[in-house]
């Protein structure tokens, strides 16, 4: 894979979004954008924890379903899924059917909403790293690291709290399609 890819249009993007269309407007219009919000972050959780082994493409084609299925990812509504909420998404072939990603996010649910609104975004939110100095974006895929300190800070800190799927692999991941990092390669036509 290229690091950079022309695309059909002529614009310069990350190479890992290849030639398929919902992935150039995922890369345009949302990666690495800021993301604000306790309901859209934790979306961005939910999802980023159904991804985990798998690829990002499988979710974001699917991302339709499961937001159709998980009540809007409103927090209020998942926490009071119970079991038959259970087995009806372990048979929906539109999602990932994993019981242990589905518990997690039903839990994650709860737990967010024991939480103060605006208080999920200011928690994550602050372990955001400061943006990169001027010449500092990465150049080359070899350049964006799979975790960093402040993924594994956010990572422990949500554990501690009990979350769950939300290792630091999973954390950057998140780290970087809600914006808190802006990884967009040197080149990139969506570079900040």
């Amino acid at each position: 894979m290229d690091d950079l890819r022309i695309g059909p249009d002529g614009l310069a993007r990350c190479g890992w979004v290849g030639d398929d269309a919902e992935y150039r407007r995922y890369h345009d219009e949302e990666w690495g954008r800021p993301l604000h919000g306790d309901r859209a972050l934790f979306e961005k959780m939910s999802l980023e924890g159904f991804q985990a082994g798998l690829s990002w493409i499988t979710i974001l084609r699917k991302r339709p379903r499961f937001r159709e299925v998980f009540a809007g990812f409103e927090p209020a509504a998942v926490a009071a899924f119970g079991d038959d909420d259970v087995e009806r998404l372990m048979t929906d072939a539109g999602i990932i059917r994993n019981r242990a990603k589905i518990l997690a996010t039903i839990g994650n649910a709860r737990l967010v909403e024991e939480m103060a609104p605006g208080e999920l975004d200011a928690f994550m939110w602050s372990f955001a790293p400061a943006p990169r100095a001027e010449g500092e974006r990465p150049v080359v895929f070899a350049d964006v690291p799979a975790t960093t300190a402040a993924s594994d800070a956010l990572s422990k800190a949500l554990k501690k709290r009990g979350f769950r799927f939300v290792g630091s692999t999973t954390m950057y991941a998140l780290m970087q399609s809600a914006g808190m990092v802006d990884d967009h390669l040197a080149g990139c036509h969506s570079a900040g």
